[in-house]
């Protein structure tokens, strides 16, 4: 996410880093930069002006001219006022009520909001370990409540069921009634989206605000409308007490001015961001990560979060004692590890996170590193023998145009595939020794494979 704004902001400031003082021409040309990379990234004019004010008044003091290290300090002092648009910290979700603390979500047509409502719910369950409740009000579209069925199916969530002909006050009241008479900790309220901000929508929303006074109030906005999802939000906010926005469609949002904006405009939070269609694909939103992440130096701690809980870590204990006795890396332990990469949302999602390579992978290596390469490698894998997968020295030509015929692909996929379980068995046996990682981090000297990424052609 925010592949162009970090290429450029990257770019940039990297110039500046080496410059052993600070000058007035230096600044002035680097900020230049800094606005022109904010405004294509489609952040909002007024935020831009603040920030690049802010910025110049701490550049020029005494706080850079002090420096031994003047560039950095200059790339710190743009970090640390990146996070102050964004809002410095996360914000969690206030549910310190009487159970059952309710929620309610507002947005307009095609930003999300349904699918939202289910990811907060298993967002919820699993890390807060709340007890969820989910209801739509959304009287006017039939298929609106039966999708919010399906997906609280889906996260395991309970449903109250409402149809057209109610009252989306009534069906709210009568789903808190049973929340409490249940014991339900949260209730999820998906009210009715339009596809442009209405007198009659706003009228609505506010009428169920004022009834049912829930704790928080979301609004759920596609990143990839840029500064006019913040504009929107505003709107609602001007009308309505929101607590906080939810950006969705962030893994898609290549600029960035949406997460840059709304905060300055609104005035409000952004508490969550999606960053996927999966429904486990709901982050907290953490200013000081993405800022981070904006200026190419990884998000260390959301990737250790993330492995901790997507990781099978029965499966990675297995690996590391198999290691350890001095049995090799087979071509089953390279298809679990393909599938535990692709549960941390592929290999460009981890690099992305990793300090000095997210930032620096250019949008060409970017193209190259197709997620669809995991499916077609699983496939070849799962098209050989137990025998096969176990040794697979045995893989001769007549094997492999078995194995590539079952699977759909060509030999010279396959040859990649073998050269690349060939290369991990060797840094895989290197970690089965004493300090291994170590040893295998001193090996790849901090860096990719000569060459990075092989081709990947489809």
């Amino acid at each position: 996410m925010f592949e162009s704004l970090a290429d450029r902001l990257s770019k940039t400031l990297r110039g500046i880093t080496g410059q052993a003082r600070l000058t007035d021409d230096n600044i002035k040309a680097t900020l230049r930069e800094v606005r022109l990379a904010l405004l294509e990234a489609d952040v909002a004019l007024p935020v831009v002006k603040d920030f690049i004010e802010r910025v110049r008044e701490r550049a020029v003091g005494q706080e850079v001219m002090r420096s031994l290290t003047p560039g950095q300090v200059f790339v710190g002092i743009v970090q640390r006022e990146l996070e102050a648009v964004m809002g410095e910290r996360n914000e969690r979700l206030n549910l310190a009520a009487q159970p059952p603390a309710v929620i309610l979500m507002a947005g307009l047509q095609g930003a999300g909001k349904t699918t939202t409502v289910a990811k907060l719910a298993r967002y919820l369950s699993e890390r807060e370990h709340k007890k969820p409740l989910l209801v739509s009000v959304d009287v006017y579209r039939p298929a609106a409540i039966k999708q919010l069925q399906l997906l609280a199916d889906e996260v395991g969530a309970e449903f109250f069921p409402s149809e057209t002909g109610q009252q989306p006050l009534d069906i709210v009241r009568a789903a808190i009634d049973q929340a409490r008479r249940k014991f339900f900790d949260v209730v999820i309220v998906d009210t009715a989206g339009r596809l442009h901000v209405d007198e009659a929508m706003m009228n609505e929303i506010k009428q169920l605000h004022a009834a049912i006074n829930p704790v928080e109030t979301l609004f759920v906005v596609d990143a990839m409308t840029g500064q006019d999802a913040a504009n929107t939000a505003k709107a609602f906010n001007d009308a309505l007490a929101l607590t906080g926005v939810i950006l969705t469609k962030v893994d898609g949002d290549a600029r960035g001015g949406a997460a840059l904006s709304v905060r300055q405009i609104t005035g409000k939070p952004i508490k969550f961001i999606g960053v996927g269609e999966r429904n486990d694909a709901l982050e907290p939103f953490h200013p000081d990560r993405i800022a981070s992440r904006i200026l190419g130096m990884g998000d260390v701690l959301s990737l250790i979060e993330e492995a901790e809980r997507k990781l099978d870590k029965q499966k990675a204990e297995q690996l590391s004692k198999k290691l350890q006795k001095g049995k090799g890396f087979d071509l089953e332990d390279f298809r679990d590890q393909l599938q535990q990469m692709r549960n941390m949302g592929g290999i460009t999602g981890i690099l992305d996170k990793i300090p000095g390579l997210g930032g620096g992978i250019p949008q060409a290596a970017r193209n190259q590193v197709n997620e669809r390469l995991f499916v077609q490698m699983e496939a070849m894998i799962n098209s050989m023998t137990p025998l096969e997968r176990r040794k697979p020295e045995l893989i001769n030509g007549s094997r492999k145009r078995r194995i590539t015929e079952g699977s759909g692909t060509q030999i010279q996929d396959l040859n990649r595939l073998l050269k690349q379980h060939k290369q991990m068995q060797k840094m895989m046996k290197t970690m089965g020794k004493k300090g291994g990682m170590a040893n295998l981090m001193r090996g790849m000297g901090g860096r990719l494979p000569p060459g990075g990424m092989p081709p990947m052609n489809f």
